[in-house]
């Protein structure tokens, strides 16, 4: 079984001898952030795959904050391209939820926090710390955030 940082590497090399220059300079920086991601703590080690996915995860995020503003300074271009860069490394990560699929995983942690006793603006705590390791990597903390604010708030 290859890992995913394996993976990127072969799809890297696939990109480069078919001259898709979007495609290996994505996968490029891609691979600098987890090889940077390995050297960041004490002592070098190498990356799990869920540890590689929420770097891919990251630069995914990073450009579409990046076509954003893109996107808001008139730079449409500039834009596009942030766009599909970041559609590149979303093949990498899993399919994110539905909002009714979010919706629903929010829905019975809402629940679950208020059986324990969580009210009010406490309960948000609560309850994020019980979706948040059902979602992990399928849903954008935000949405994720806001999903929990709106069943709390009603």
């Amino acid at each position: 079984m290859t890992t995913l940082k394996a993976r990127l590497k072969d799809d890297l090399t696939t990109a480069m001898k078919a001259r898709d220059e979007l495609r290996s300079s994505t996968l490029r920086l891609t691979l600098t952030a987890v090889a940077k991601e390995e050297v960041a703590g004490k002592t070098a080690r190498e990356l799990s795959d869920d540890e590689v996915l929420k770097v891919i995860a990251k630069e995914s995020k990073k450009r579409r904050e990046a076509a954003e503003a893109f996107e808001q300074g008139g730079r449409a271009e500039s834009a596009a391209r942030e766009l599909a860069e970041g559609e590149i490394l979303d093949a990498y990560l899993p399919k994110q939820l539905s909002d009714d699929e979010l919706a629903a995983i929010v829905a019975s942690a809402v629940e679950e926090a208020r059986a324990a006793g969580a009210e009010g603006p406490r309960a948000m705590g609560a309850v994020m710390k019980i979706v948040n390791p059902k979602v992990a990597g399928l849903a954008d903390g935000g949405r994720v955030a806001a999903a929990v604010k709106k069943l709390l708030v009603g």
